[in-house]
């Protein structure tokens, strides 16, 4: 079978929600011109911009970072450890050495090193779920670390299956609050927030999975041990038989989302947020502290006994591998 857009080299992927099967070069191409049309419709970022890319050593993270590397982006990856037994040292090895391969600069933060313990036990310590959890710590971590060494703008490996499944999750709760803040690019809402990007979003999982391969990337190819029960996994299921049975399913879901946002009263919302500073950290909330010390106090406060407060919580330059001189990274 020939590819249906060059008519010459072998078909290495098939895409039915496209109704099309297109060969390893020009299935190249359509995944660069979906991110960069993802970028330029959002304005995520400028080429004359640094990126912070989120990078967890999977391959939607590690897809991201080659392709905007390809694109002649300037980036920069930062990976949190979580300290999730084997799982997180083998995620780490693989960013590792993604990131030296290509000469990338790269960020490791150690959140038993901050902490004094990784996900697991943050989770126990404030009787959250692992997911929430990293989730909070991953957020408060990666618009830290971005603000403080410079960089306006962070990038997630979302993909559209994460998007879609998100989106399901939130209409069954009838979330509008997170409905509200669902897209592919948030504004920086604050001076002490940067902007957070998912150019990734018109791309769906199995999609970004053919590129890494297509692209001999080394990527960890098992799920967080802590995600086994996680709702997400749920939802892509129920999403991945709709999307079986009529091809297109998940990008009409969330695109139409996107085009018909105000109707479920994001603009509105959005706008009633007022933004204070933690009065513990500085950082902004909506309460007096926020939702990252309210989640790590009972551990941060032992590890900080301990270690005499380390850091004051500023962002520690020795965690910065392959960084050009050029740049001021404890500004």
């Amino acid at each position: 079978m020939r590819c249906k857009r060059c008519h010459a080299a072998p078909v290495a992927i098939k895409l039915p929600r496209h109704h099309t099967a297109l060969c390893a070069a020009c299935f190249d191409r359509y995944v660069v011109d979906q991110v960069e049309r993802a970028i330029k419709h959002y304005r995520m970022f400028r080429r004359d911009e640094p990126v912070l890319v989120a990078v967890s050593g999977g391959k939607d993270s590690l897809g991201l970072w080659d392709l905007l590397q390809r694109m002649g982006y300037q980036t920069t990856g930062v990976h949190v450890q979580q300290g999730i037994g084997g799982y997180s040292g083998a995620s780490e090895a693989k960013t590792r050495a993604f990131a030296e391969a290509k000469g990338l600069p790269l960020i490791v933060y150690d959140l038993n090193k901050e902490y004094g313990g990784g996900v697991t036990a943050i989770a126990e310590t404030s009787r959250r779920s692992a997911c929430s959890a990293c989730g909070t710590v991953k957020r408060y971590a990666f618009n830290k670390i971005g603000r403080e060494l410079g960089f306006p703008v962070v990038a997630t490996g979302h993909n559209l299956d994460d998007e879609a499944a998100r989106l399901l999750g939130n209409l069954l709760r009838w979330q509008v609050d997170y409905l509200a803040k669902q897209s592919p690019a948030l504004p920086a809402s604050h001076a002490k927030l940067i902007r957070k990007v998912k150019p990734l979003f018109r791309l769906t999982e199995q999609e970004v999975a053919a590129y890494a391969v297509l692209r001999k990337i080394d990527y960890v190819i098992d799920e967080c041990p802590m995600s086994h029960d996680a709702n997400s996994l749920q939802y892509k299921a129920a999403l991945n038989q709709l999307e079986h049975q009529s091809p297109g399913t998940k990008q009409f879901f969330y695109l139409e989302f996107l085009r018909r946002q105000p109707i479920v009263g994001a603009e509105s919302t959005a706008e009633a947020v007022v933004l204070n500073e933690c009065a513990r950290c500085g950082e902004p909330t909506t309460g007096e502290l926020c939702g990252h010390c309210r989640l790590i106090a009972p551990l941060a406060q032992t590890h900080q006994t301990e270690s005499g407060g380390r850091n004051n919580g500023r962002a520690d330059p020795s965690i910065v591998s392959n960084i050009p001189m050029s740049v001021d990274w404890t500004a």
